[in-house]
């Protein structure tokens, strides 16, 4: 079950794909990462799809990572007495913490940590940014607004504060229990929503305590002024779109999204594009030719992967939507502009061994046109550190962790497997000769280029480049 392209899909499980046939077609069709939405559905579910997850991986004997993605913070509006309410362009308009329900001219707002921070001239977006709110005044338990873009407003609709920084760790009590199951099911992956700060990060890395990697999910405008730090802290990063351009004039999430990437290929993190990437799909049987040209811009741009949301949860065409995003990274990869571009993004190099090591690789990759790379790391950072660099040769990486193997799952041109534990360099040559020609990366007479870190079974030492020819 070997993909032909280096770009990865996440694929969101959801009611329209609860059943194993359906998870099955997901992941025949080019699904490597499967996303479980926290905000949606029970425990039990999430459970119920894992093991599906783990049988089809058993039946393919090909790792599968799985993604968890906290729901975070939800702030709403509090509920209207006689159903929605219309408000008008130039009108006035009270947000407060009095729980009674609203009317034409105020509402409930119980999120006392919104009014703390509130400024005059702040604005305030309900309903996914459908209303504009501009403050007027405010104090601590109350804001008098101005209607700037009006609209129907009705019960519980969403509020987005994009000028402030919130009091509000990104972990509810939702989050953290849900977190705990999560990582007791064996979720690989933890994606972190409603980051503002890299504090908001250290807190999700101290919960998680190793047991998973940590995704951070910018979505948050406060989130793109830490940038650098934030992608230095995260194990790998998602520009989610969906929140973004609703914080943000719409005209500048095409140069973030841009600016998020270069930041995430700079520090060598896995960087992930997601929303309406195919949101036509979710009724029509084919993308519209933005959709296609959508997806295809980010993997020119050399993103990890890119995410399916709604459109393989819920829509009409889930495995085709799979099928499509699938075809559409195979054609772009194999245009000979995708490499230019690609390799005009060369990481930030540590004067560390394991920088020279990766960099040297690449290198050697190139000159000699290698059939393939074989990394072996326990940890996964030697395969890492050669996605990193982006080869031309394809990448297998061979580790005795399956959670290793099924982590890197998610790391753009990453072919990982499980294999016994090695002890020598002889055995480590030979041994990669024999699972790049089982995998169907080589065939005899062709050279590999091997990484690993030496000694053996100690993490974080990428220190050993070896040449090796498959015997003929």
């Amino acid at each position: 079950m070997r993909r032909n392209r280096n770009a990865k899909i996440i694929a969101t499980l959801g009611p329209a794909t609860e059943t194993e046939e359906s998870i099955r077609a997901l992941f025949e069709a080019g699904a490597d990462v499967f996303r479980l939405n926290f905000s949606h559905g029970e425990h039990a579910d999430h459970k119920a799809r894992m093991d599906t997850i783990r049988k089809i991986e058993a039946d393919f004997q090909r790792p599968i990572a799985v993604l968890m993605d906290l729901q975070g913070p939800k702030l709403r509006v509090g509920v209207f007495g006689n159903g929605p309410v219309q408000l008008d362009e130039g009108k006035e308009f009270v947000l407060d913490l009095d729980s009674s329900a609203g009317d034409s001219t105020r509402c409930n707002l119980p999120h006392p940590e919104i009014f703390k921070v509130l400024q005059i001239g702040a604005d305030l977006l309900l309903d996914d940014g459908k209303i504009r709110l501009r403050v007027v005044s405010c104090d601590d338990n109350s804001a008098r607004t101005e209607v700037i873009v009006g609209g129907k407003l009705s019960d519980r609709k969403g509020v987005n504060v994009p000028d402030c920084i919130l009091p509000i760790s990104p972990l509810t009590e939702k989050d953290r229990k849900d977190l705990e199951f999560g990582l007791s099911i064996g979720a690989d992956w933890v994606a972190l929503s409603f980051v503002q700060t890299p504090e908001d990060v250290q807190e999700a890395l101290e919960l998680v305590a190793g047991r998973a990697k940590v995704l951070s999910k910018l979505e948050k405008p406060a989130a793109i002024t830490h940038l650098s730090k934030i992608v230095e802290l995260s194990d790998a990063v998602m520009v989610a779109r969906g929140d973004l351009g609703v914080e943000l004039p719409p005209e500048q999430v095409p140069s973030i999204q841009k600016r998020i990437v270069r930041n995430c290929r700079m520090y060598g993190k896995p960087v992930v594009i997601a929303t309406q990437m195919l949101e036509s799909m979710i009724q029509a049987p084919t993308p519209t030719r933005a959709e296609t040209t959508d997806i295809a811009t980010a993997v020119y741009d050399g993103v990890d992967a890119v995410m399916l949301s709604a459109e393989t949860a819920a829509g009409k065409y889930p495995q085709e939507a799979v099928s499509i995003m699938n075809r559409i990274i195979e054609t772009v990869e194999q245009d000979p502009h995708y490499l230019e571009l690609v390799d005009k993004a060369e990481p930030i190099r540590q004067t560390r061994a394991a920088d020279a090591i990766a960099a040297a690789m690449r290198q050697v990759a190139s000159v000699m046109d290698v059939a393939a790379i074989v990394t072996y790391s326990d940890s996964g950072a030697t395969a890492l550190r050669a996605a990193m660099e982006r080869p031309h040769s394809r990448i297998m990486c061979f580790t005795s962790f399956e959670r290793t193997a099924r982590m890197l799952g998610l790391v753009w041109g990453l072919h990982a497997r499980t294999s016994v534990p090695i002890n020598s360099v002889e055995s480590m040559v030979e041994m990669a000769c024999d699972l790049a020609v089982e995998e169907d990366f080589c065939k005899a007479g062709e050279a590999i280029v091997i990484t690993a870190g030496m000694p053996f079974g100690e993490p974080g030492r990428t220190n050993l480049l070896r040449i090796a020819r498959i015997p003929e």
